[in-house]
């Protein structure tokens, strides 16, 4: 998820040690002032609960995963919740901490990931750092910016082909009944493809919670990477494009806002950014550097998650009734 603002006003004994260079964005190593004095024991407490939640809700992908779209078995042991809470989080806990080393290679000061628990069937709401101070060039913001999805993405590719294996392609029922269908990425589509090939008329992929997880982790890096505001995206999209990217954010929020009548799956995200938008304004907070265009090879990877955005995305994530028109369960 994404950061604190960059614009959040620093100590000058802070901006004083990190010292970056105005080419290479390196700075000097972090003191140990920059650590958190009142330890991560919160941040442990978090992360406790979310395991607990994400395996209490794993049991039932694993129990639903079971029925094959019928009537489902006993509810099984919290041992069978492991496949998805391990999934997830490590999908999740992948892209934070991409973020977090990426602002302790450049001395900013930042704190561990705080996971969020959830009482709903993903058993968390994601997760996320506070920098606790500027970030003073692009460099900086862009890397950091970019690390966390990136390396959440390297993740999710191999457990989305895995859980994929480990599904099974069964008959959709012949009564009506209440499913969930999920929408399907590009990435998704192809990794179906060439797990299963061709899925006959009649029959649907019946998703192990290994393979959910990693759809919801596709979702949750597409949703960080809309190139919007204090988003992991609104940041890639500021350091590529300096003053540019406040036309993107406003196209962005038009099209998340457009994304609502498709799919009522979009409104709370569209409520969340448009909040966000009001509260901390559509401008991107300045770099000092702010002139400086970024250099080749990260405009590069700027477009590299460009590309993940694409493949991880689509327009209906979740739907609820009795018609499949797409092969995810």
């Amino acid at each position: 998820m994404s950061s604190e603002p960059a614009s959040r006003l620093v100590d000058s004994s802070v901006v004083a040690r990190t010292a970056p260079d105005s080419d290479t964005g390196t700075v000097l190593p972090p003191s140990k002032s920059l650590s958190n004095p009142r330890g991560p024991w919160l941040n442990c407490l978090l992360f406790v609960v979310t395991v607990v939640s994400t395996t209490y809700w794993g049991r039932f992908h694993y129990t639903g995963f079971l029925a094959n779209f019928d009537e489902p078995p006993p509810l099984g042991s919290w041992l069978t919740g492991t496949w998805y809470s391990f999934s997830i989080l490590a999908i999740l806990g992948t892209h934070e901490f991409g973020h977090y080393y990426a602002c302790r290679y450049y001395g900013i000061n930042v704190s561990p990931p705080y996971f969020l628990p959830a009482p709903l069937w993903t058993g968390t709401f994601g997760a996320f750092i506070r920098i606790r101070e500027q970030i003073p060039t692009k460099v900086m913001l862009f890397d950091i910016g970019a690390a966390g999805p990136i390396a959440g993405f390297l993740v999710a590719v191999p457990m989305l082909f895995l859980g994929l294996h480990l599904s099974n392609v069964v008959p959709l029922p012949q009564t009506d009944i209440g499913l969930l269908s999920l929408g399907e990425p590009l990435l998704f589509q192809f990794a179906a493809w060439t797990v299963w090939g061709e899925t006959p008329p009649g029959y649907a992929i019946n998703l192990h919670p290994m393979g959910f997880a990693a759809w919801f982790g596709l979702l949750a890096t597409a949703l960080n990477l809309f190139p919007i505001g204090q988003l992991d995206g609104g940041h890639i999209s500021y350091a590529a494009l300096g003053s540019k990217s406040t036309s993107v954010t406003v196209i962005g929020l038009a099209i998340l806002i457009g994304l609502t009548f498709l799919s009522l799956s979009w409104l709370v995200w569209a409520i969340l950014i448009a909040v966000g938008l009001l509260l901390f304004g559509h401008r991107h907070p300045r770099t000092r550097d702010d002139h400086i265009p970024l250099d080749y090879h990260r405009r590069l990877v700027a477009f590299a998650t460009a590309v993940i955005f694409a493949v991880c995305f689509t327009p209906t994530p979740i739907e609820i009734g009795t018609v499949f028109s797409q092969r995810g369960p």
